[in-house]
C-alpha cells in the first residue's frame, strides 16, 4: 500500500495530536494516559514499513490522537488552542529539522542508542526517558523558535516529567516527519479539511 494516502495522512496528524494532548497532560496533571503514552514513545522505535497504523501498534495506541484531532477538526472555534500550538510549532520545527542533515543524523543515532537501551530496561524505563528527553534538549530544543510548554510549576520542576514531555515532544516530530513522508503539506491540511474529518470518522468507527 503507497503511504501517500490520506488515511496515512490521517493517523500521522493524530500521532502529532496525541503527542501535543500527552504534553498538555503532563504539563498541567503530571500523569499521562498510559495506554497513549506508551504507543507515541514506541514509535520512535518502530518504523514505517509495515504500515503506518502499525508506528503506533495499531490504531488503538492512537484513540486520544484520533479523538483529539476529531475535536480540533470540528467546530469553528479551535476546541484546545493549546494543544493546537503544540501541534504547529512541532510541524514548524520538522520543516526546519528536514534542513539541518547533521542534526537529524545525531537524532536517530541517540534514538538508536535508547532502543539498545529500552530492550534491556523496556521502553519507558526512567533512563530510556531520559535519554529521550536529552536528544530533544540537544537538538530541537535549539532550533527557534522553541516549544513553551505551560502548566503547573510543580510538575515542570520535576527532571522525570520533564524528560516524559521531551520525549512526547520528539514523538510528536517522529509524527511530523510520518506526516510528510505520506505527502502531508500545509495546503493539504487547510484545503483537505473535509476530506480529514471523514478519514477520522472512518477511524473512529474502527476503534
Amino acid at each position: 500500500m503507497p503511504l501517500n494516502t490520506i488515511t496515512n495522512q490521517t493517523i500521522a496528524l493524530a500521532g502529532i495530536a496525541q503527542a501535543a494532548a500527552l504534553v498538555q497532560q503532563l504539563a498541567t496533571t503530571g500523569t499521562t494516559d498510559s495506554i497513549a503514552f506508551e504507543a507515541s514513545i514506541g514509535s520512535l522505535f518502530i518504523s514505517d514499513e509495515h504500515g503506518v497504523e502499525n508506528v503506533y501498534g495499531g490504531l488503538s495506541g492512537l484513540k486520544l490522537g484520533i479523538a483529539q484531532l476529531n475535536d480540533q477538526m470540528t467546530g469553528l472555534k479551535i476546541a484546545n488552542p493549546e494543544q493546537a500550538r503544540y501541534a504547529a510549532s512541532l510541524v514548524f520545527l520538522q520543516n526546519q529539522l528536514s534542513k539541518q542533515p547533521a542534526m537529524l543524523k545525531s537524532i536517530f543515532t541517540g534514538i538508536e542508542r535508547a532502543q539498545t537501551q529500552s530492550e534491556h530496561f523496556g521502553r519507558l524505563h526512567e533512563n530510556v526517558l531520559a535519554n529521550l528527553g536529552d536528544i530533544y534538549h540537544t537538538t530541537i530544543s535549539t532550533m527557534q523558535p522553541r516549544v513553551m510548554v505551560n502548566g503547573e510549576q510543580e510538575y515542570l520542576s520535576r527532571p522525570d516529567i520533564v524528560n516524559k514531555i521531551r520525549a512526547c515532544l520528539l514523538a510528536g516530530i517522529r509524527s511530523a516527519i510520518l506526516w510528510k513522508q505520506c505527502g502531508g503539506t500545509r495546503w493539504k491540511f487547510l484545503f483537505y479539511r473535509k476530506k480529514i474529518q471523514a478519514e477520522i470518522q472512518k477511524l473512529l468507527q474502527q476503534l
